[in-house]
C-alpha cells in the first residue's frame, strides 16, 4: 500500500511539473508593459471635406419654369467637413506612424497627438487599400520613441495579447485578452489573413497595435465584428504581412506585388473526384489574363495550382497572399495538377499594379453601376466611398442603395428609395448579382419570404422580412 502512494504522488509530481513547462504564466498585471509602450502609440484625428449635391426643396420645378433661374442657388454644391478618429503607433524615431488606410483615406488635414497633449501634422508617405495600411510622417524634426514588429507567425492561439488605442476618441486606452484564432478572412479586403482576438476593440481602435508580451508589435489593429460596439471578436493584419507592404510603402510611396494572372476558385470534393485528387486542396484556374505570366508560362483553365515557389497550397484563398508577396520579376516554379499527374512550370512573375487586371479593376470600382432587380422590381447601385462618409456608415460597410422602386414592388410600402441593403437572408450582400441569386433561391423555395437588413434614410440599422409574391 505504501508503495502504491508514493508511485501515485510521483505521477501527480510529474503531471504537475509537465502542465507548468507547457503552460505560461497568468500575468500579474500589464501595468508595467503598458507604461513602456503607451508613449509609441498615438491618436490620429483627420478633417474631410465632402461636397454633397441635394435639392433642399420638397419639390421640383418643371423645365423652363422661371422660379427655376430664382432658386438654383438652393441645389447648389455644399461643402461640410467630415471629422474621423483612429490609432497609430510609431515605427521609427524619426515620427514614422503605421495606421489603417481608412483612417486616413482622402484626409485634407491629419493630425497626430503624441503622449496626449504634443500635436503634429503629418503627411502620407504611401498607403495601400488592399491591404488597409498607410505610413506617416509627422511634420517635425523631435525625436520618438519607436516599437519594434515581432514575428506573428509564433503567435499561438490562447496567447496574452493588450491593444492600445483610441476608442471612441478617449485616447490612451489600454485593453487585454487572447488570441482567439488565426488565419480568419472576413470579406473586407483582397489580402486577408487575419489575427483575431478578444481584447476589446472600439471604433477609433483602428490602425492601432496588438502587442504580444514582449512588447512587440504583432498585428495592427483592423476591424470589429458588432455594429455597437465590441463584442470580443476583433481582427489584427498580421505584423509579418504587414511589414512587407510597410517597407515598400516607405521605400517606393507604392507597393510592388506578384502577379500571375489568373481567376481561380475553391476545389470542391466533386471537382476532386472527378480529377482523380487524393483530396480537395489547391487552386483551380478559371482563366487566364491574356498575355499574362501564367500565359507565357503555359498555364491554362482547369489546372490545378498545388504549389507556388515551394509554398504548398491547401486552400484556394492562400494562393493571392502568398504570390502578392513574392518579389516582382522572381523566377518561380508552380506545381499544377493536369490531366491526372503533376506538373511543373516555371513563372517569371509580373507585378499586379501594372498589370491590365488591375488597371480594369480599379476603373471598375469607380463606376456606380445600376442595374435592374427584376425579381423584386427595384433598381439598386453598388454603395461606394462617397455614401459611407456621407451617410457616417461604418468604414466596412458592404451593400446595394436602391436608386427605385416601382409601384408594383413588393417592397413598395416598407422600404424606401435610398435605403440601404446590406443583407439578404443573413448573408452580407456585396455585389448586384449575390441579391439577384438570393432573390431567385427564396422565389424557388416554399416560405417565399425574404429577411432584409437595410439601413433606412435615417441610417437607422433595421431588419425587414418581405413577402414574395
Amino acid at each position: 500500500m505504501k508503495k502504491f502512494k508514493i508511485i501515485f504522488i510521483t505521477i501527480i509530481l510529474s503531471l504537475s511539473f509537465l502542465t507548468q513547462s507547457f503552460s505560461k504564466p497568468v500575468p500579474e498585471s500589464f501595468a508595467d508593459l503598458a507604461q513602456k509602450l503607451m508613449p509609441s502609440v498615438v491618436n490620429i484625428s483627420t478633417s474631410t471635406t465632402v461636397v454633397t449635391k441635394s435639392n433642399p426643396l420638397p419639390f421640383q420645378f418643371p423645365p423652363g419654369s422661371p422660379f427655376g433661374d430664382m432658386f438654383k442657388e438652393f441645389g447648389d454644391p455644399q461643402e461640410r467637413q467630415s471629422a474621423a478618429l483612429g490609432s497609430g503607433f510609431i515605427i521609427d524615431e524619426k515620427g514614422i506612424v503605421i495606421t489603417n488606410n481608412h483612417v486616413i483615406q482622402d484626409a485634407d488635414d491629419i493630425i497626430v497627438r503624441v503622449n496626449g497633449d504634443q500635436e503634429f501634422k503629418a503627411k502620407v508617405l504611401g498607403a495601400d487599400p488592399l491591404m488597409d495600411i498607410a505610413v506617416l510622417q509627422l511634420e517635425t524634426n523631435e525625436k520618438f520613441i519607436p516599437v519594434a514588429f515581432g514575428d506573428s507567425d509564433k503567435a499561438r492561439i490562447g496567447d496574452w495579447v493588450i491593444a492600445i488605442g483610441n476608442p471612441f476618441g478617449l485616447g490612451g486606452t489600454v485593453t487585454a485578452g487572447i488570441i482567439s484564432a488565426r488565419n480568419r478572412s472576413i470579406g473586407l479586403s483582397r489580402y486577408e489573413d487575419f489575427i483575431q482576438t478578444d481584447a476589446s476593440i472600439n471604433s477609433g481602435n483602428s490602425g492601432g497595435p496588438l502587442f504580444d508580451m514582449e512588447g512587440n508589435v504583432i498585428g495592427i489593429n483592423t476591424a470589429i465584428l458588432g455594429r455597437n460596439g465590441s463584442i470580443g471578436i476583433g481582427f489584427s493584419i498580421p505584423s509579418n504581412s504587414a511589414q512587407i507592404v510597410i517597407n515598400q510603402l516607405i521605400e517606393f510611396g507604392e507597393t510592388k506585388r506578384g502577379w500571375l494572372g489568373v481567376r481561380i476558385q475553391d476545389v470542391t470534393k466533386e471537382i476532386a473526384e472527378v480529377e482523380k485528387l487524393d483530396k480537395p486542396k489547391g487552386a483551380l484556374v478559371a482563366s487566364v489574363a491574356e498575355n499574362s505570366p501564367s500565359e507565357k508560362a503555359g498555364i491554362k483553365a482547369g489546372d490545378i495550382i498545388l504549389e507556388f515557389n515551394g509554398e504548398i497550397i491547401n486552400q484556394m484563398k492562400e494562393l493571392p497572399a502568398i504570390v502578392a508577396r513574392t518579389q516582382v520579376g522572381k523566377n518561380v516554379k508552380v506545381k499544377i495538377w493536369r490531366d491526372k499527374k503533376e506538373i511543373i512550370k516555371n513563372v517569371l512573375l509580373g507585378r499586379l499594379e501594372t498589370s491590365e487586371d488591375f488597371k480594369v479593376g480599379e476603373k471598375q470600382k469607380t463606376i456606380d453601376t445600376t442595374d435592374q432587380i427584376e425579381d423584386l422590381k427595384i433598381t439598386v447601385r453598388l454603395l461606394n466611398k462617397e455614401d459611407i462618409k456621407n451617410r457616417k456608415l461604418p468604414n466596412q460597410t458592404n451593400g446595394l442603395v436602391i436608386t427605385g422602386i416601382q409601384n408594383n414592388s413588393p417592397l413598395a410600402g416598407s422600404i424606401e428609395v435610398n435605403s440601404i441593403i446590406v443583407e439578404a437572408q443573413k448573408e452580407r450582400i456585396k455585389t448586384i448579382d449575390d441579391l439577384k441569386q438570393i432573390t431567385k433561391q427564396v422565389l424557388n423555395s416554399n416560405q417565399k419570404t425574404i429577411l432584409f437588413a437595410i439601413y433606412n434614410n435615417q441610417n437607422q440599422r433595421r431588419y425587414i422580412g418581405i413577402k414574395l409574391d
